[in-house]
Protein backbone atom coordinates (compact mmCIF):
# COMPACT_ATOMS: atom_id res chain seq x y z
CA UNK A 1 0.00 0.00 0.00
CA UNK A 2 2.56 2.62 0.82
CA UNK A 3 4.12 1.82 -3.06
CA UNK A 4 0.96 2.69 -4.23
CA UNK A 5 0.06 6.08 -1.55
CA UNK A 6 4.00 7.24 -2.43
CA UNK A 7 3.15 7.19 -6.23
CA UNK A 8 -0.10 8.56 -6.04
CA UNK A 9 1.24 12.02 -3.59
CA UNK A 10 4.24 11.98 -6.40
CA UNK A 11 1.60 12.13 -9.23
CA UNK A 12 -0.33 14.87 -7.44
CA UNK A 13 2.32 16.91 -5.83
CA UNK A 14 4.16 16.80 -9.68
CA UNK A 15 0.82 18.12 -10.77
CA UNK A 16 1.01 21.23 -8.09
CA UNK A 17 -2.85 19.02 -7.11
CA UNK A 18 -2.67 19.39 -3.79
CA UNK A 19 -4.07 22.84 -3.02
CA UNK A 20 -7.58 21.06 -4.75
CA UNK A 21 -7.14 17.97 -2.64
CA UNK A 22 -9.71 19.54 -0.13
CA UNK A 23 -11.06 16.51 1.87
CA UNK A 24 -14.47 18.07 0.31
CA UNK A 25 -13.24 17.89 -2.93
CA UNK A 26 -11.87 14.64 -2.38
CA UNK A 27 -15.03 13.25 -0.87
CA UNK A 28 -17.36 14.50 -3.77
CA UNK A 29 -14.52 13.27 -6.10
CA UNK A 30 -15.19 9.96 -4.98
CA UNK A 31 -18.64 10.21 -5.24
CA UNK A 32 -18.56 11.48 -8.57
CA UNK A 33 -16.21 8.52 -9.83
CA UNK A 34 -18.56 5.89 -7.85
CA UNK A 35 -21.24 7.35 -9.79
CA UNK A 36 -19.49 6.75 -13.21
CA UNK A 37 -18.93 3.30 -11.87
CA UNK A 38 -22.45 2.65 -11.27
CA UNK A 39 -23.08 3.88 -15.29
CA UNK A 40 -21.13 0.77 -16.70
CA UNK A 41 -24.28 -1.08 -14.92
CA UNK A 42 -26.90 0.53 -15.69
CA UNK A 43 -27.88 -0.27 -19.12
CA UNK A 44 -25.70 -3.35 -19.09
CA UNK A 45 -25.35 -6.61 -16.84
CA UNK A 46 -21.70 -7.86 -18.49
CA UNK A 47 -20.27 -3.89 -18.60
CA UNK A 48 -16.36 -3.33 -20.36
CA UNK A 49 -14.42 -4.71 -17.93
CA UNK A 50 -11.79 -2.42 -18.35
CA UNK A 51 -13.35 0.68 -18.01
CA UNK A 52 -15.29 -0.81 -14.70
CA UNK A 53 -11.25 -1.23 -13.50
CA UNK A 54 -10.77 2.65 -14.35
CA UNK A 55 -13.54 3.84 -12.52
CA UNK A 56 -12.57 1.79 -9.49
CA UNK A 57 -9.46 3.24 -9.31
CA UNK A 58 -10.48 6.13 -9.68
CA UNK A 59 -12.61 5.75 -6.66
CA UNK A 60 -9.86 3.76 -4.96
CA UNK A 61 -6.79 6.49 -5.63
CA UNK A 62 -9.32 9.55 -4.33
CA UNK A 63 -10.18 7.27 -1.31
CA UNK A 64 -6.57 7.01 -0.92
CA UNK A 65 -5.35 10.85 -1.17
CA UNK A 66 -8.68 11.53 1.64
CA UNK A 67 -6.75 8.90 3.85
CA UNK A 68 -3.51 10.60 3.01
CA UNK A 69 -5.09 14.17 3.53
CA UNK A 70 -5.93 13.06 7.22
CA UNK A 71 -3.05 10.55 8.34
CA UNK A 72 -4.74 7.38 8.22
CA UNK A 73 -3.52 4.28 7.14
CA UNK A 74 -6.08 2.78 4.82
CA UNK A 75 -5.51 -1.05 5.79
CA UNK A 76 -5.62 -0.20 9.57
CA UNK A 77 -9.07 1.55 8.57
CA UNK A 78 -10.05 -0.91 6.74
CA UNK A 79 -9.48 -3.93 9.15
CA UNK A 80 -10.93 -1.55 12.34
CA UNK A 81 -14.28 -0.82 10.40
CA UNK A 82 -14.46 -4.75 9.85
CA UNK A 83 -14.28 -5.55 13.48
CA UNK A 84 -17.08 -3.19 14.43
CA UNK A 85 -19.24 -5.04 11.70
CA UNK A 86 -18.17 -8.68 13.00
CA UNK A 87 -19.73 -6.79 16.78
CA UNK A 88 -22.49 -5.21 14.72
CA UNK A 89 -23.52 -7.99 12.97
CA UNK A 90 -22.10 -10.96 14.51
CA UNK A 91 -22.68 -14.71 12.61
CA UNK A 92 -25.54 -16.71 13.84
CA UNK A 93 -26.32 -20.63 13.51
CA UNK A 94 -28.67 -21.72 11.31
CA UNK A 95 -31.44 -23.46 13.02
CA UNK A 96 -30.73 -26.76 11.40
CA UNK A 97 -27.14 -27.14 12.52
CA UNK A 98 -26.13 -28.63 15.46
Amino acid sequence: MKKTMDALVRFRDARDWKQFHTPDNLAKSIVIEAAELLEHFQWDLEPDLEAVKDEVADVLAYALMLCERYGFDPETIVLDKMEKNAKKYPLRRKENQS
